[in-house]
């Protein structure tokens, strides 16, 4: 028998998001949806889990229906990662080589020096890339780590690229300081549901992360959040992720997706792997609930192939860190995204420098 709240679910977006009796009469030149959906904040883990159970083209169209009525399709969002501090980090995430606590042959250093990091922007922006994301392997920062940091935001900021960082937890005369340096964008991820959450994660508390969440975005700086998939969690646990990133009280302007990357001496090393078509409906999933954030492919690019990308794309995902590492895994070669790209017929997005230092499109459409 069919699933009432699948069928309920796809009523719902189809009502929102696909062609009126009118459309037929539309140029075909015209790939633009008459409406988009409004943004919600109270999915039930009920509605999204019959989201992941619709059949998997109905799913793939939904979002890519619900994807072009706010994105142009065929615009990727380009990010680049550079790890500013390697190694030596106090927290237990059982798929993190930087932990000191694991095993893996990771040697700690030092926060880099303001000038390499500056050289490191400058060649991102020459191949692309729109936001230069810097990443410290701390459970929180010290005033006089943030000093540093506060200085390199205000240079990538000066470079004409957007600025994200992920640190850690933050206090809140913390982020005001960051907020003044220029920073655009924060990363701090829920990694998983809270139900799973403790398996992966002894150290720090889920609500932590939701604390931190909470700073940042009432510090007016926007939010780039989202999870890891293939850590052995189940499809309930990717629906209780999604669920608490769109039942924020503003969604998260960047929503990254990673696929493990199996690091040798981590816990998490070994998991099975995730099912390729179940990545892609997490994905899938994230637009639908998620319509004005851009979905982002993180990690584990390097083990995708082109294909899968591409059904991810089409899925809605609309962002990717584009170089050759991050933080400390390996990530998909800058020429096979070019080719790929070329391939598909995308292009990467522009930096509109007026909207830089406006309020996301989630806060535009909530406060509108």
């Amino acid at each position: 028998m069919p699933n009432p709240a699948a069928t309920l679910a796809m009523e719902t977006f189809a009502t929102d998001t696909l062609a009126t009796p009118t459309r037929a009469a539309r140029p075909l030149a015209d790939p633009w949806p008459v409406h988009a959906p409004a943004l919600r904040h109270d999915w039930s883990r009920d509605e999204i889990l019959a989201l992941f159970a619709m059949p998997f083209m109905d799913l793939v169209f939904q979002a890519q229906a619900t994807h072009r009525a706010r994105f142009d399709p065929n615009r990727i969002q380009v990010s680049t990662l550079l790890s500013i501090k390697t190694g030596g980090c106090p927290e237990d995430c059982g798929y993190c080589s930087q932990s000191a606590r694991h095993g893996t042959d990771l040697e700690p250093e030092r926060l880099l020096p303001l000038g390499e990091v500056t050289a490191a922007a400058a060649a991102a922006k020459a191949q692309g890339a729109t936001r230069f994301c810097m990443g410290a392997a701390w459970r929180n920062p010290t005033d006089r780590n943030l000093d540093q940091v506060a200085a390199m935001i205000a240079a990538v900021h000066d470079l004409g690229l957007e600025t994200c960082v992920t640190l850690g937890m933050l206090t809140d005369d913390q982020t005001r300081r960051l907020k003044a340096a220029g920073l655009d964008y924060y990363n701090h991820n829920l990694d998983t549901s809270p139900e799973f959450y403790g398996q992966v994660i002894t150290t720090r508390t889920y609500q932590d992360r939701l604390d931190t969440l909470a700073r940042v975005q009432g510090a007016g700086i926007k939010v780039c959040s989202g999870g890891i998939l293939g850590m052995g969690e189940s499809r309930p646990d990717r629906a209780g992720l999604l669920q608490q990133l769109a039942n924020l009280s503003q969604h998260p302007e960047s929503v990254p997706i990673t696929l493990l990357a199996q690091v040798e001496g981590t816990p998490l090393h070994g998991a099975p792997r995730l099912d390729a078509l179940e990545f892609v409906r997490p994905v899938a999933v994230a637009r639908l609930l998620m319509p004005a954030s851009h979905v982002r492919l993180s990690a584990g690019r390097a083990d995708m192939s082109d294909e899968l990308q591409a059904l991810c794309f089409l899925a809605g995902a609309n962002s990717i860190f584009y170089g050759e590492r991050l933080l400390t895994t390996s990530n998909a070669v800058a020429d096979r995204d070019r080719d790929l790209f070329h391939r598909l017929g995308l292009a990467f997005e522009t930096l509109n420098a007026a909207e830089r230092d406006h309020p996301g499109p989630c806060e535009r459409c909530a406060t509108h």
